[in-house]
């Protein structure tokens, strides 16, 4: 009689198996699951298997049997959580309103993990202190709701109203949920990726602008966008996603951050590398045709000036003034400056005097666009230009997947 392989899969316990194959992928256990019939029940056990996948990858930033009211597979909610986790982060708006809108909404969204749900929140700056201010823009979670979330790849993705969802609730309540009904938060229904209303009339655009009797197709086809667009409570708005929006060791100024202009009212900036340098710029609506989104200062030399620093670099520190919040300025209270040790310098520009040699124009002058970014020992920094005595310093926006300073409790 033969002894049995010792070191087969097979002579492992049922837990053990479980266990080995929740650290695969999908698609590792969908070819494993075609070695053998008797493996394939084993690589379709949802209570135990695809839970294990779900909860080790999502089990520390959300709650995983809350989903669906539990009523769902774990192996759907797999393939949900794993296309809407690219939400988690900011993205800003971007596209050409057709609204004439008198107030609009903050151009940032951030998405985080909630218990059952993904929260994706609308930031904007406050102009108390360095504070945040979130309000509600979607909750996603597995119901049937009255917008579209449409994914046009990894880094953008539209919201749309739902009209079948709408016409439904016209129906029975004469009311639609959402945020032009005075409702805070709405929820998002999964759809398939790449099933997208849009694109497939993109297509048919071009296939009509092809074919014979294009005018007329092309006239039907604005007629019809016109007549949907009037049936809309509120505008299809697209974000694009900030990918990098955390500091790095290697990039250690990288990312979203917020300080106190010169006006004493608070900026979102945002700081990315790329092969010509290091760029910084206020966060502006994409939206806008002249967007506020202007280079604010710029460095080709990402190098940074280490201590001990030359008694010129400490003599250009000392006699600057760091920008305080309103609050600040109109009291005797002194506003702490907790970045008060600096631990390394770097030259940057201002860049809308940029000084380029040989083009005619350009300033000479190194006094107006030469400035310095002082990192702080903290990780956080500031900068200032010569030409002027303030430094604006910069501080995180959210960490570790987390929004910081929220006044108060929504």
């Amino acid at each position: 009689m033969a002894e049995p392989n010792l070191n087969s899969f097979s002579a492992f316990p049922e837990d053990v198996q479980f266990c080995i194959l929740s650290f695969l992928s999908p698609t590792e256990i969908a070819n494993f699951a075609c070695t053998s019939k008797r493996y394939a029940p084993l690589c379709q056990n949802d209570s135990k298997l695809w839970y294990s996948l779900c909860d080790r990858r999502w089990g520390s930033k959300t709650q995983i049997n809350k989903w669906g009211d539990g009523q769902i597979s774990y192996k759907l909610l797999y393939k949900t959580l794993n296309k809407w986790e690219n939400l988690i982060g900011f993205w800003r708006r971007c596209g050409q309103s057709q609204q004439k809108e008198t107030v609009k909404p903050p151009s940032l969204v951030f998405f985080e993990w909630g218990s059952s749900f993904l929260s994706g929140w609308r930031v904007s700056p406050s102009q108390n202190a360095y504070c945040v201010i979130k309000s509600p823009f979607l909750l996603i979670n597995m119901d049937v709701v009255p917008v579209n979330v449409n994914f046009i790849g990894d880094s953008h993705f539209s919201v749309e109203e739902n009209m079948d969802f709408a016409y439904r609730r016209s129906l029975s309540s004469g009311n639609l949920k959402g945020e032009d009904s005075g409702e805070d938060i709405v929820s998002v229904a999964s759809g398939s990726p790449g099933s997208l209303p849009e694109t497939l009339e993109i297509y048919q655009y071009y296939a009509n602008r092809m074919s014979p009797g294009a005018d007329r197709a092309i006239r039907r086809q604005r007629r019809r966008e016109k007549e949907k667009q009037g049936k809309k409570r509120w505008e299809t708005e697209h974000f694009l996603k900030i990918v990098d929006s955390s500091p790095t060791l290697d990039r250690p100024l990288q990312g979203l951050w917020k300080g106190i202009c010169e006006d004493r009212k608070m900026e979102f900036y945002l700081v990315a590398y790329d092969e010509f340098g290091i760029s910084c710029r206020r966060v502006g609506d994409l939206s806008e045709r002249h967007s506020r989104s202007t280079p604010v200062f710029w460095t080709s030399d990402p190098t940074f000036i280490e201590f001990p620093f030359p008694t010129e670099e400490e003599y250009l520190y000392d006699t600057r003034i760091h920008i305080q919040p309103p609050e600040a300025a109109n009291s005797d209270w002194d506003f702490p400056i907790e970045n008060d040790a600096v631990s390394r310098i770097m030259y940057i520009n201002s860049s809308y005097d940029l000084v380029i040699l040989g083009v005619e124009g350009a300033s000479m002058n190194p006094w107006r666009v030469e400035g310095r970014v002082w990192q702080y020992r903290n990780g956080t920094f500031g900068f200032g230009f010569l030409r002027n005595h303030f430094i604006v310093d910069l501080k995180h926006i959210a960490k570790n997947g987390c929004l910081l300073d929220i006044p108060g409790d929504l």
